[in-house]
């Protein structure tokens, strides 16, 4: 087996971006920057989720600069019809010679009412189901329309006009749609549409049964998907190095922030106060917190090289989220990386801060220990200490 191993390419960029005075102001130039780092180094592609900026936009801003990374692009369905955002992709694909991903995100009630979808939650599935299906059909070709409950396009008549020429799909059978969804109705939804299903990370057997229930209920219809999980890396040359990055990153946190990061994980109407873990690591860092302290770094591993510690996308201290780590030598965490992949883990989107350094340090230090599925030899180029361009400046401090 083989994996793909895609990076970041969304701001907020920095040293430890979670807290203001380690966070750069970033532009479209950095943007650039990272994305040419990316390519050269050879990451399968990567992801651009949602921000301040629209992605796509990024995304096709970037085709010239780059000449052979996947951008994993984030799309809620209903922001455009269907049938613009097939005309979107066949002339993006056109431009990079097929290099664009979806990463179907359905979001929530609130945020996708802004966006002018009103479906409640178990509906909103069936809404992204049609609206995938249509969009698949016009991508590949198909002008005959589209009459389904949510979405209804009228035959496209083909000829000289700038309404009926467009251009034939690059990808065949289509574009590769990545995404997540752990309710029931996600779950079912995820089956029938996904090629690449994606999770929060959790120690490497717990993720694997997910995987695995996912797979069976996909194996009821007839099919097979591949799998995939969003990870931080801390990667140095000695685990004591890493671990000495850990424990910085976790100076730079405090009491308070690790506190409003744990009491956004609990179920509704727990407190931290009565909240109860099973696994012994965790309640003794609850435990810690309640008493006004943080746990030390290594009090945060709770699984070997898998941490929980400040990120930028959570201080996951109840359990493994979006926030997780891989702290460790080259050797450990490429060891973890393969125990993923041995429990069904074929794709890993993959941060560490500074983006750009980082990215550097993971090529150089990981890709030569690990069988990487990119589609192209991803030479060992020994470019950890090439010099890069200065960082933006620091935003003011809130």
């Amino acid at each position: 087996m083989s994996i793909k191993l895609l990076w970041y390419l969304t701001a907020p960029d920095g040293p430890y971006p979670w807290d203001p005075k380690g966070r750069w102001k970033t532009d479209f130039r950095h943007l650039e920057q990272l994305a040419v780092t990316i390519d050269r180094l050879g990451y399968y592609g990567a992801l651009l989720g949602t921000s301040a900026n629209e992605s796509l936009v990024v995304a096709s801003a970037l085709i010239s600069a780059t000449e052979r990374m996947r951008f994993l692009v984030a799309q809620h369905p209903g922001e455009l019809s269907p049938a613009v955002l097939a005309k979107y992709a066949q002339t993006f694909d056109a431009f990079s010679n097929g290099r664009l991903l979806f990463n179907v995100i359905n979001g929530n009630d609130a945020g996708l009412a802004a966006l002018g979808v009103h479906y409640p939650h178990d509906e909103r599935y069936d809404f992204s189901r049609e609206y995938w299906d249509a969009f698949r059909r016009v991508y590949a070709g198909d002008t005959s329309g589209y009459d389904g409950k949510f979405v209804k396009l009228a035959p496209r008549s083909s000829g000289p006009s700038p309404m009926g020429t467009w251009n034939p799909p690059t990808q065949l059978p289509g574009i590769p749609l990545w995404g997540a969804g752990t309710s029931p109705a996600g779950v079912a939804h995820s089956v029938e549409l996904l090629d690449v299903y994606l999770s929060f990370a959790n120690t490497p057997p717990l993720l694997g049964d997910k995987f695995r229930r996912v797979g069976a209920e996909a194996a009821k219809i007839g099919r097979t998907l591949e799998y995939g999980t969003r990870l931080q890396v801390i990667v140095r040359e000695t685990e004591e190095e890493a671990w000495a990055q850990a424990e910085w990153f976790l100076s730079k946190s405090s009491v308070e922030h690790a506190r409003r990061s744990a009491e956004r994980q609990l179920p509704p109407g727990v407190t931290l106060e009565n909240y109860r873990s099973d696994n012994p690591i965790i309640q003794k860092n609850v435990d810690t917190l309640l008493s006004g302290r943080l746990p030390s770094a290594k009090d945060l591993e709770i699984y070997p090289n898998v941490w929980v510690g400040p990120a930028w996308f959570g201080f996951d201290i109840l359990g493994p989220a979006s926030g997780t780590t891989l702290v460790g030598s080259a050797e450990n965490v490429a060891a973890r990386l393969r125990e993923y992949e041995a429990q069904g883990t074929n794709a890993f989107i993959l941060s560490g801060w500074p983006l750009i350094d980082e990215a550097h340090r993971v090529a150089d230090l990981l890709f030569p220990l690990l069988d990487l599925d990119h589609g192209f030899d991803v030479p060992s180029l020994g470019v950890q200490a090439k010099p890069r361009l200065a960082p933006p400046p620091k935003a003011a401090a809130a």
